[in-house]
């Protein structure tokens, strides 16, 4: 299984998650059989290149993401690339891989989901906890 942890660095499992995983500069790729985690870019849109960042995930091979929170719009994305969210990752990517082995994450669902926040129309806020 391939995981996929929004990264504020290029330093692997070591890294920190990114809160924000839309315009992070780093995505953390994590093969759960092999053990090998890879660094990829976040060429997105939302940092000046192009697609959105389920589109990038789906081209990676990924099968689940492990983020902070994300918006309703964001989930519908991700379930719609065969994508599965876990919300509440916090700590390093090591954390989040480990949090999420002993299932201490939440599946993200459009109901768990956050809400826009009533200042920037048609933009999700994945940052929300």
């Amino acid at each position: 299984m391939k995981l996929c942890i929004p990264a504020i660095g290029q330093n692997g499992i070591e890294d920190t998650v990114g809160q924000h995983f839309g315009k992070v500069s780093y995505y953390t790729l994590y093969d759960t059989e092999t053990k090998e985690a890879t660094v990829i870019p976040n060429t997105s849109e939302h940092n000046g290149g192009t697609g959105l960042p389920p589109e990038i995930m789906a081209k990676e091979g990924v099968d689940i993401m492990l983020c902070g929170g994300l918006g309703r719009k964001a989930v519908v994305m991700f379930e719609q690339s065969g994508i599965e969210v876990y919300i509440g990752a916090t700590g390093t990517i090591q954390d989040a891989i480990n949090a999420w082995e002993s299932s201490g994450l939440k599946k993200a669902t459009q109901d768990n989901s956050c809400s826009g926040h009533g200042h920037d129309e048609g933009h999700d806020h994945e940052h929300c906890h």
